[in-house]
Protein backbone atom coordinates (compact mmCIF):
# COMPACT_ATOMS: atom_id res chain seq x y z
CA UNK A 1 0.00 0.00 0.00
CA UNK A 2 1.40 3.40 -0.94
CA UNK A 3 1.86 6.25 1.54
CA UNK A 4 -1.14 8.01 0.00
CA UNK A 5 -3.30 4.89 0.32
CA UNK A 6 -2.29 4.58 3.97
CA UNK A 7 -3.34 8.20 4.55
CA UNK A 8 -6.61 7.56 2.70
CA UNK A 9 -7.33 4.44 4.79
CA UNK A 10 -6.62 6.35 8.02
CA UNK A 11 -8.85 9.27 6.98
CA UNK A 12 -11.70 6.95 5.98
CA UNK A 13 -11.44 5.17 9.36
CA UNK A 14 -11.28 8.30 11.49
CA UNK A 15 -14.09 10.36 9.89
CA UNK A 16 -17.73 9.26 10.11
CA UNK A 17 -18.56 11.05 6.86
CA UNK A 18 -15.74 11.85 4.46
CA UNK A 19 -15.91 13.40 1.01
CA UNK A 20 -12.98 13.25 -1.38
CA UNK A 21 -13.63 16.16 -3.72
CA UNK A 22 -12.09 18.73 -6.03
CA UNK A 23 -11.73 21.93 -4.03
CA UNK A 24 -13.27 22.61 -0.64
CA UNK A 25 -16.86 22.66 0.62
CA UNK A 26 -16.73 26.46 0.59
CA UNK A 27 -15.13 26.63 -2.86
CA UNK A 28 -15.75 23.45 -4.89
CA UNK A 29 -13.71 23.21 -8.09
CA UNK A 30 -16.16 21.13 -10.13
CA UNK A 31 -19.90 20.82 -10.51
CA UNK A 32 -20.02 17.24 -9.26
CA UNK A 33 -18.14 18.15 -6.07
CA UNK A 34 -20.44 21.16 -5.59
CA UNK A 35 -23.51 18.90 -5.93
CA UNK A 36 -22.08 16.41 -3.41
CA UNK A 37 -21.50 19.23 -0.88
CA UNK A 38 -25.03 20.58 -1.43
CA UNK A 39 -26.54 17.13 -0.81
CA UNK A 40 -24.60 16.63 2.43
CA UNK A 41 -25.43 20.16 3.59
CA UNK A 42 -29.11 19.58 2.79
CA UNK A 43 -29.06 16.41 4.88
CA UNK A 44 -27.47 18.42 7.68
CA UNK A 45 -24.67 15.98 8.37
CA UNK A 46 -21.22 17.04 9.49
CA UNK A 47 -18.56 15.83 7.11
CA UNK A 48 -14.84 16.07 6.58
CA UNK A 49 -13.41 16.66 3.13
CA UNK A 50 -10.14 16.12 1.33
CA UNK A 51 -9.21 18.33 -1.63
CA UNK A 52 -7.68 15.93 -4.16
CA UNK A 53 -6.39 18.88 -6.22
CA UNK A 54 -4.05 19.77 -3.34
CA UNK A 55 -2.46 16.30 -3.35
CA UNK A 56 -1.87 14.65 -6.75
CA UNK A 57 -0.82 11.38 -5.09
CA UNK A 58 -4.13 11.14 -3.21
CA UNK A 59 -5.99 12.16 -6.38
CA UNK A 60 -4.63 9.10 -8.18
CA UNK A 61 -4.56 6.65 -5.29
CA UNK A 62 -8.14 7.30 -4.14
CA UNK A 63 -9.31 5.82 -7.44
CA UNK A 64 -7.36 2.61 -6.80
CA UNK A 65 -8.37 2.59 -3.11
CA UNK A 66 -12.08 2.55 -3.93
CA UNK A 67 -11.83 0.94 -7.36
CA UNK A 68 -13.91 3.92 -8.54
CA UNK A 69 -12.69 6.11 -11.43
CA UNK A 70 -14.17 9.50 -10.54
CA UNK A 71 -14.14 12.24 -7.92
CA UNK A 72 -16.03 13.08 -5.70
CA UNK A 73 -16.20 9.97 -3.54
CA UNK A 74 -18.28 9.65 -0.39
CA UNK A 75 -17.43 7.39 2.56
CA UNK A 76 -19.77 6.84 5.51
CA UNK A 77 -18.44 4.95 8.55
CA UNK A 78 -15.53 3.55 6.49
CA UNK A 79 -17.86 2.30 3.73
CA UNK A 80 -17.55 3.60 0.17
CA UNK A 81 -20.96 4.91 -0.88
CA UNK A 82 -20.29 6.24 -4.37
CA UNK A 83 -19.78 9.30 -6.49
CA UNK A 84 -21.94 12.30 -7.32
CA UNK A 85 -24.51 10.49 -9.48
CA UNK A 86 -25.03 7.71 -6.92
CA UNK A 87 -25.27 10.32 -4.15
CA UNK A 88 -27.91 12.24 -6.13
CA UNK A 89 -29.97 9.10 -6.83
CA UNK A 90 -29.77 7.99 -3.20
CA UNK A 91 -30.66 11.49 -1.98
CA UNK A 92 -33.67 11.76 -4.30
CA UNK A 93 -34.98 8.34 -3.23
CA UNK A 94 -34.42 9.04 0.47
CA UNK A 95 -31.92 6.18 0.62
CA UNK A 96 -28.99 8.41 1.57
CA UNK A 97 -30.84 9.86 4.56
CA UNK A 98 -31.76 6.31 5.64
CA UNK A 99 -28.14 5.17 5.22
CA UNK A 100 -26.92 8.02 7.44
CA UNK A 101 -29.52 7.15 10.11
CA UNK A 102 -28.74 3.42 9.91
CA UNK A 103 -25.01 4.16 10.33
CA UNK A 104 -25.70 6.39 13.32
CA UNK A 105 -24.73 9.64 11.63
CA UNK A 106 -26.80 12.35 13.25
CA UNK A 107 -28.27 15.13 11.19
CA UNK A 108 -27.96 18.56 12.73
CA UNK A 109 -31.24 20.27 13.34
CA UNK A 110 -31.52 23.83 12.16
Amino acid sequence: MSDAQTRIADAVKTNDVLLYMKGTPVFPQCGFSAMAVQILNHLGVKFASVDVLADPEVREDIKAFSNWPTIPQLYVKSEFVGGADIMREMFESGELKTLMADKGVAAETA
